[in-house]
């Protein structure tokens, strides 16, 4: 029987995330046909521990004899797995959220990213501003989500389309710590600005809370990133009486048989669908034509990966290719609001339009130069 080691993080906000991938690869893998692969699991905390994550994933190459390892965990680290995997000519599927630009993306002949593609998603909610008439903003951030790239994939699409950042506000860590107070005196300053946010987790709940006395007299909009507009978060937080609007990298909401079957087979399973299951869920697929290749190459990882580029799916998202430069996998994006749920005065997200061109959209962003740009983490996102 088979075997694929899988590195799972854990999470002080999410803390359903390593059961919501577990579930997600599990069922994915036994709708698809695929129940006669054994899964080997080594948790490996917050992701952010170098010498865990390479003893965890050692082990499972060594000790387990695993054929392939998915490991929910940043591009920083899994570059320094690079030359475990080389040595061993064993594939890594990375599961990446997209909130980190590299600053080059290296293309390992036998690592692949399946992203949720957050930074590209900040570029498109920076552009979307844009085109509704802002050219004054202010970037507003978490103190955990603003330390990765995609801030700057917020701000460069912006500013490239003839925008100002015009303040910056960086919140606390915790939620004691957490106050929107400056911002009353940006928008004082600045009334026409968009705010362009980055949050996840708490702290989007934390945020919404935070301005709903006194935003609603603004002439402003909040943009939101991916992870900023996922659904279980959002449906705890209190609406704020302002526009809102954000690009999301799946909703419930897809009208598609894919994601009709993914939801429903994820809730059989007691489970709530987020981006973490769907995330794994589809690896099932990609899961399926790795070893499909590594029987036509007779195990050769880097010539499987190289024939990976060109494979196509059709998923809950929608269609997902491969970017053959960075071997990272693109996937639709959706243009949302977020609007009352007049039920219970919390928000829910109404989905608008799927964005055109994705796959152009990230070779954009690809290609930016990041110049001294840089980020500290190597915490997988969200894990903290």
């Amino acid at each position: 029987m088979p075997k694929i080691g899988v590195l799972l993080p854990r999470s002080t906000y999410y803390e359903t995330i390593g059961f919501d991938l577990f579930e997600g690869l599990r069922s994915g893998l036994n709708l698809y046909g695929f129940q006669d692969v054994k899964i080997v699991t080594e948790n490996i905390g917050f992701g952010s521990d170098k010498q865990q994550c390479y003893r965890s994933a050692e082990k499972l190459l060594l000790e387990e004899n695993v054929t392939m390892v998915i490991a929910y965990i940043g591009q920083r680290m899994a570059q320094l797995l690079r030359p475990l995997f080389l040595a061993a000519n064993k594939i890594l599927i990375v599961l990446d959220s997209g909130a980190n630009l590299p600053t080059e993306y290296p293309s390992c002949p036998n690592i692949i990213y399946h992203s949720l593609q957050n930074s590209l998603g900040a570029w498109l909610s920076s552009k979307q501003a844009t085109e509704d008439g802002y050219f004054s903003a202010g970037m507003v951030t978490g103190y955990y989500d603003g330390g990765y790239l995609q801030t700057y994939s917020l701000c460069n699409s912006f500013e490239q389309a003839g925008g100002q950042i015009c303040f910056n506000h960086a919140t606390g860590y915790k939620e004691n710590d957490f106050t929107m107070e400056p911002l009353k005196n940006y928008l004082d300053e600045f009334p026409k600005s968009a705010l362009l946010s980055l949050f996840s987790g708490d702290y989007v709940q934390w945020y919404f809370s935070g301005i709903k006395d006194w935003i609603s007299d603004k002439k402003t909009t909040i943009y939101l990133s991916p992870f900023g507009v996922e659904e279980t978060m959002l449906q705890k937080a209190v609406f704020p009486n302002c526009k809102i609007k954000g690009v999301a990298a799946w909703s419930k909401n897809i009208d598609s048989q894919e994601n009709d079957l993914f939801v429903n087979t994820i809730k059989k399973a007691g489970r709530t669908p987020n981006l973490f299951s769907l995330l794994a869920w589809e690896s099932a697929q990609i899961i399926i034509q790795v070893f499909d290749l590594l029987n036509k190459n007779e195990n050769n990882s880097a010539q499987t990966i190289s024939d990976l580029l060109s494979f196509e799916f059709v998923g809950p998202r929608g269609k997902v290719s491969f970017n053959s430069k960075t071997n990272t996998s693109v996937a639709p994006l959706y243009e949302v609001e977020i609007v009352l749920n007049e039920e219970d005065g919390m928000c829910k997200v109404n989905l608008l339009s799927e964005i055109k061109d994705t796959k152009k959209a990230f070779e954009l962003l690809s290609e930016l130069e990041i110049g001294l740009a840089t980020s500290a983490w190597y915490n997988s996102y969200v894990c903290v």
